[in-house]
Protein backbone atom coordinates (compact mmCIF):
# COMPACT_ATOMS: atom_id res chain seq x y z
CA UNK A 1 0.00 0.00 0.00
CA UNK A 2 1.46 3.10 -0.86
CA UNK A 3 1.37 6.25 1.67
CA UNK A 4 1.03 9.87 0.42
CA UNK A 5 1.19 13.40 2.40
CA UNK A 6 -1.05 16.03 1.20
CA UNK A 7 -0.82 19.69 2.06
CA UNK A 8 -3.67 21.77 1.28
CA UNK A 9 -2.74 24.70 -0.81
CA UNK A 10 -6.11 26.19 -1.95
CA UNK A 11 -9.75 24.49 -1.90
CA UNK A 12 -8.69 23.02 -5.17
CA UNK A 13 -5.04 22.23 -5.58
CA UNK A 14 -3.11 19.80 -2.91
CA UNK A 15 0.43 19.15 -3.35
CA UNK A 16 1.02 14.77 -2.18
CA UNK A 17 4.33 13.64 -1.55
CA UNK A 18 4.87 9.84 -1.49
CA UNK A 19 6.06 8.82 2.16
CA UNK A 20 8.24 5.48 2.78
CA UNK A 21 7.22 5.96 6.42
CA UNK A 22 6.73 8.22 9.21
CA UNK A 23 9.45 9.21 11.48
CA UNK A 24 8.00 11.32 14.19
CA UNK A 25 4.32 12.34 15.04
CA UNK A 26 3.75 14.45 18.51
CA UNK A 27 1.79 17.43 19.66
CA UNK A 28 3.50 20.28 21.58
CA UNK A 29 2.06 23.30 23.46
CA UNK A 30 1.44 24.90 20.09
CA UNK A 31 1.27 22.74 17.38
CA UNK A 32 1.36 19.25 15.31
CA UNK A 33 4.82 18.25 14.25
CA UNK A 34 5.29 15.56 12.31
CA UNK A 35 8.69 14.12 10.46
CA UNK A 36 8.64 12.02 7.08
CA UNK A 37 10.56 10.10 5.09
CA UNK A 38 9.98 10.32 1.26
CA UNK A 39 12.00 8.94 -2.02
CA UNK A 40 12.14 12.04 -3.73
CA UNK A 41 12.64 14.81 -0.62
CA UNK A 42 14.19 12.75 1.62
CA UNK A 43 13.01 13.52 5.31
CA UNK A 44 10.94 16.78 6.12
CA UNK A 45 8.96 18.21 8.99
CA UNK A 46 5.26 19.35 8.84
CA UNK A 47 3.62 21.35 11.20
CA UNK A 48 -0.03 21.05 11.80
CA UNK A 49 0.05 19.24 8.25
CA UNK A 50 1.73 22.27 6.33
CA UNK A 51 5.47 21.77 5.01
CA UNK A 52 8.22 23.60 6.89
CA UNK A 53 10.75 22.20 4.66
CA UNK A 54 12.41 19.37 3.37
CA UNK A 55 15.70 17.86 2.62
CA UNK A 56 16.13 18.56 -0.84
CA UNK A 57 15.09 21.84 -1.22
CA UNK A 58 15.27 24.14 2.22
CA UNK A 59 18.80 25.18 1.29
CA UNK A 60 16.77 27.58 -1.18
CA UNK A 61 15.19 28.91 1.51
CA UNK A 62 17.84 29.20 4.12
CA UNK A 63 20.11 30.64 1.65
CA UNK A 64 18.14 33.13 0.49
CA UNK A 65 16.80 34.05 4.09
CA UNK A 66 20.03 34.81 5.14
CA UNK A 67 23.07 35.52 2.49
CA UNK A 68 20.86 38.74 0.62
CA UNK A 69 21.10 40.32 3.90
CA UNK A 70 24.77 39.45 4.63
CA UNK A 71 25.76 39.98 1.24
CA UNK A 72 24.80 43.92 1.64
CA UNK A 73 25.47 44.87 5.48
CA UNK A 74 29.23 45.29 5.64
CA UNK A 75 29.54 44.54 9.60
CA UNK A 76 27.10 42.52 11.05
CA UNK A 77 28.15 40.99 14.39
CA UNK A 78 25.27 40.74 16.57
CA UNK A 79 21.91 39.16 14.91
CA UNK A 80 18.69 38.11 15.89
CA UNK A 81 16.79 35.14 14.80
CA UNK A 82 12.91 34.75 14.96
CA UNK A 83 11.87 31.29 14.65
CA UNK A 84 14.14 29.09 12.51
CA UNK A 85 14.40 26.08 15.51
CA UNK A 86 14.93 23.75 12.94
CA UNK A 87 18.54 25.63 12.42
CA UNK A 88 18.40 26.43 8.99
CA UNK A 89 19.32 29.57 9.24
CA UNK A 90 21.77 30.00 11.93
CA UNK A 91 23.88 27.08 9.64
CA UNK A 92 24.35 29.60 7.27
CA UNK A 93 24.90 32.37 9.56
CA UNK A 94 27.93 30.84 11.51
CA UNK A 95 29.91 30.41 7.97
CA UNK A 96 30.43 33.83 8.73
CA UNK A 97 32.72 34.53 11.21
CA UNK A 98 32.96 38.36 12.36
CA UNK A 99 29.23 37.29 13.27
CA UNK A 100 29.43 37.34 17.32
CA UNK A 101 26.31 36.62 18.93
CA UNK A 102 23.05 34.85 17.07
CA UNK A 103 19.91 34.87 19.58
CA UNK A 104 17.42 32.10 18.46
CA UNK A 105 14.15 32.74 19.65
CA UNK A 106 11.66 29.79 19.10
CA UNK A 107 8.52 29.83 20.61
CA UNK A 108 8.48 26.01 20.53
CA UNK A 109 11.43 23.92 22.34
CA UNK A 110 9.85 20.49 21.05
CA UNK A 111 10.46 21.83 17.02
CA UNK A 112 14.05 22.23 18.13
CA UNK A 113 14.74 18.95 19.78
CA UNK A 114 12.65 16.90 17.06
CA UNK A 115 15.21 18.71 14.17
CA UNK A 116 18.25 17.66 16.31
CA UNK A 117 16.49 14.24 16.47
CA UNK A 118 15.45 13.69 13.18
CA UNK A 119 17.21 16.55 10.73
CA UNK A 120 20.55 17.12 11.55
CA UNK A 121 21.48 18.18 7.87
CA UNK A 122 19.68 21.91 9.45
CA UNK A 123 20.06 21.17 13.07
CA UNK A 124 23.74 20.78 12.62
CA UNK A 125 25.09 23.98 13.97
CA UNK A 126 22.74 24.65 17.07
CA UNK A 127 25.35 23.67 19.29
CA UNK A 128 27.95 26.50 17.93
CA UNK A 129 29.39 28.86 21.06
CA UNK A 130 28.13 31.84 19.57
CA UNK A 131 24.19 30.79 19.29
CA UNK A 132 22.06 31.02 22.41
CA UNK A 133 18.48 30.11 22.23
CA UNK A 134 15.37 31.86 23.71
CA UNK A 135 12.79 29.68 24.21
CA UNK A 136 9.87 32.32 24.17
CA UNK A 137 7.43 34.24 22.27
CA UNK A 138 9.56 36.39 19.82
CA UNK A 139 7.11 38.86 19.60
CA UNK A 140 7.19 39.72 23.62
CA UNK A 141 11.53 39.01 23.06
CA UNK A 142 11.85 41.59 20.44
CA UNK A 143 9.87 44.14 22.70
CA UNK A 144 12.34 44.82 25.20
CA UNK A 145 15.14 45.32 23.00
CA UNK A 146 16.40 48.74 21.83
CA UNK A 147 19.49 49.34 19.15
CA UNK A 148 20.87 45.88 19.80
CA UNK A 149 21.00 44.11 16.59
CA UNK A 150 22.80 44.80 13.01
CA UNK A 151 20.20 42.12 11.50
CA UNK A 152 17.37 40.42 12.34
CA UNK A 153 15.69 37.21 10.58
CA UNK A 154 12.51 36.69 10.94
CA UNK A 155 12.12 32.74 9.91
CA UNK A 156 8.17 32.29 11.21
CA UNK A 157 6.08 30.04 10.22
CA UNK A 158 2.65 31.39 8.08
CA UNK A 159 0.44 33.93 9.62
CA UNK A 160 -1.66 32.40 11.39
CA UNK A 161 -1.35 29.79 14.49
CA UNK A 162 1.83 30.60 16.29
CA UNK A 163 3.29 32.61 14.13
CA UNK A 164 0.48 35.17 13.45
CA UNK A 165 1.81 37.59 15.71
CA UNK A 166 5.21 38.02 13.49
CA UNK A 167 3.20 39.69 11.09
CA UNK A 168 1.56 42.92 13.07
CA UNK A 169 2.49 46.38 12.53
CA UNK A 170 3.50 46.17 16.22
CA UNK A 171 6.12 43.02 15.79
CA UNK A 172 7.76 45.27 12.42
CA UNK A 173 8.06 48.44 14.45
CA UNK A 174 9.43 46.45 17.35
CA UNK A 175 11.87 45.08 15.42
CA UNK A 176 12.68 48.87 13.78
CA UNK A 177 13.49 49.98 17.24
CA UNK A 178 15.43 46.43 18.13
CA UNK A 179 17.67 47.32 15.39
CA UNK A 180 20.80 49.70 15.28
CA UNK A 181 21.20 52.35 12.85
CA UNK A 182 22.48 50.61 9.85
CA UNK A 183 20.56 47.53 10.59
CA UNK A 184 18.58 45.54 8.32
CA UNK A 185 15.58 43.00 8.69
CA UNK A 186 14.59 40.23 6.15
CA UNK A 187 11.64 38.15 6.64
CA UNK A 188 9.63 35.28 4.71
CA UNK A 189 7.12 37.05 2.84
CA UNK A 190 4.06 34.59 1.18
CA UNK A 191 3.70 33.51 -1.96
CA UNK A 192 2.21 36.29 -4.35
CA UNK A 193 0.36 33.17 -6.61
CA UNK A 194 -2.73 32.11 -4.86
CA UNK A 195 -5.19 34.72 -3.46
CA UNK A 196 -5.40 33.99 -0.11
CA UNK A 197 -1.35 33.62 0.12
CA UNK A 198 -1.44 36.82 -1.64
CA UNK A 199 -3.51 38.61 0.40
CA UNK A 200 -1.30 37.72 3.24
CA UNK A 201 1.83 38.63 1.45
CA UNK A 202 0.18 42.11 1.22
CA UNK A 203 -1.11 42.72 4.49
CA UNK A 204 2.80 42.35 5.57
CA UNK A 205 4.19 44.90 2.88
CA UNK A 206 1.97 47.04 3.66
CA UNK A 207 2.81 46.99 7.64
CA UNK A 208 6.78 46.77 6.60
CA UNK A 209 6.83 49.84 4.42
CA UNK A 210 5.08 52.03 6.85
CA UNK A 211 8.15 50.67 9.27
CA UNK A 212 11.04 50.93 7.64
CA UNK A 213 12.52 53.97 5.20
CA UNK A 214 13.46 51.32 2.64
CA UNK A 215 11.56 48.06 1.77
CA UNK A 216 11.99 45.80 -0.85
CA UNK A 217 10.67 42.17 -2.10
CA UNK A 218 12.81 39.53 -3.58
CA UNK A 219 11.83 36.05 -4.99
CA UNK A 220 12.99 32.43 -5.14
CA UNK A 221 11.74 29.14 -6.22
CA UNK A 222 11.21 26.49 -3.82
CA UNK A 223 9.38 23.45 -5.29
CA UNK A 224 7.60 22.15 -1.96
CA UNK A 225 6.32 25.73 -1.15
CA UNK A 226 2.65 26.89 -2.46
CA UNK A 227 2.89 27.63 -6.01
CA UNK A 228 6.57 26.98 -5.92
CA UNK A 229 6.99 31.51 -5.93
CA UNK A 230 8.15 32.71 -2.93
CA UNK A 231 8.80 36.11 -1.31
CA UNK A 232 10.94 37.53 1.03
CA UNK A 233 10.61 40.95 2.49
CA UNK A 234 14.12 43.04 2.94
CA UNK A 235 13.95 46.06 5.47
CA UNK A 236 16.48 48.40 6.26
CA UNK A 237 17.28 52.11 7.65
CA UNK A 238 20.02 52.97 5.12
CA UNK A 239 20.97 50.24 3.38
CA UNK A 240 19.54 49.75 -0.37
CA UNK A 241 19.25 45.71 -0.99
CA UNK A 242 20.97 46.00 -4.75
CA UNK A 243 22.77 49.58 -4.65
CA UNK A 244 24.55 48.53 -1.73
CA UNK A 245 25.23 45.34 -2.77
CA UNK A 246 29.50 44.27 -2.40
CA UNK A 247 29.90 41.41 -4.18
CA UNK A 248 33.50 41.64 -4.36
CA UNK A 249 33.49 41.02 -0.39
CA UNK A 250 31.23 38.39 -0.63
CA UNK A 251 33.08 36.41 -3.41
CA UNK A 252 35.98 36.57 -1.40
CA UNK A 253 34.42 34.66 1.60
CA UNK A 254 34.41 31.52 -1.09
CA UNK A 255 31.53 30.06 0.80
CA UNK A 256 30.29 27.38 -0.65
CA UNK A 257 26.27 27.71 -1.81
CA UNK A 258 24.28 25.93 -3.56
CA UNK A 259 21.31 28.63 -4.36
CA UNK A 260 22.63 31.83 -3.81
CA UNK A 261 25.77 33.84 -5.88
CA UNK A 262 25.43 37.59 -6.02
CA UNK A 263 24.26 37.60 -9.46
CA UNK A 264 21.24 35.41 -8.81
CA UNK A 265 21.09 38.39 -5.80
CA UNK A 266 20.59 41.04 -8.20
CA UNK A 267 17.87 39.57 -10.33
CA UNK A 268 15.77 38.16 -7.40
CA UNK A 269 14.23 41.85 -7.13
CA UNK A 270 13.51 42.13 -10.42
CA UNK A 271 10.07 40.72 -9.56
CA UNK A 272 7.18 39.99 -12.24
CA UNK A 273 4.96 42.41 -13.52
CA UNK A 274 1.94 40.76 -11.42
CA UNK A 275 3.85 41.14 -8.59
CA UNK A 276 4.98 44.51 -8.52
CA UNK A 277 1.20 45.67 -9.26
CA UNK A 278 -0.37 43.53 -6.01
CA UNK A 279 2.96 45.23 -4.32
CA UNK A 280 1.97 48.27 -5.53
CA UNK A 281 -1.38 48.58 -4.17
CA UNK A 282 -0.33 48.79 -0.83
CA UNK A 283 2.72 51.01 -0.83
CA UNK A 284 2.48 54.71 1.10
CA UNK A 285 6.34 55.33 -0.47
CA UNK A 286 8.26 53.75 -3.14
Amino acid sequence: MELWFSEQHTPNVRLSIRVDKQLFSGESDFQRIDVYESPEFGRFLALDGYIMLTEKDEFIYHEMITHVPMAVHPHVKNVLVIGAGDGGVVRELVKYPEIECIDLVEIDEQVVQVCRDYLPQTACRLDDERVYIHYEDGLKFVRSRENEYDLIIVDSTDPFGPGEGLFTKEFYGNCYKALREEGIMVNQHESPFYEADATACMRAHKRIVESFPISRVYQAHIPTYPSGHWLFGFASKRFHPVRDLDSERWLARELETRYYTPRLHQGAFCLPAYVEKLLRKVEIRG
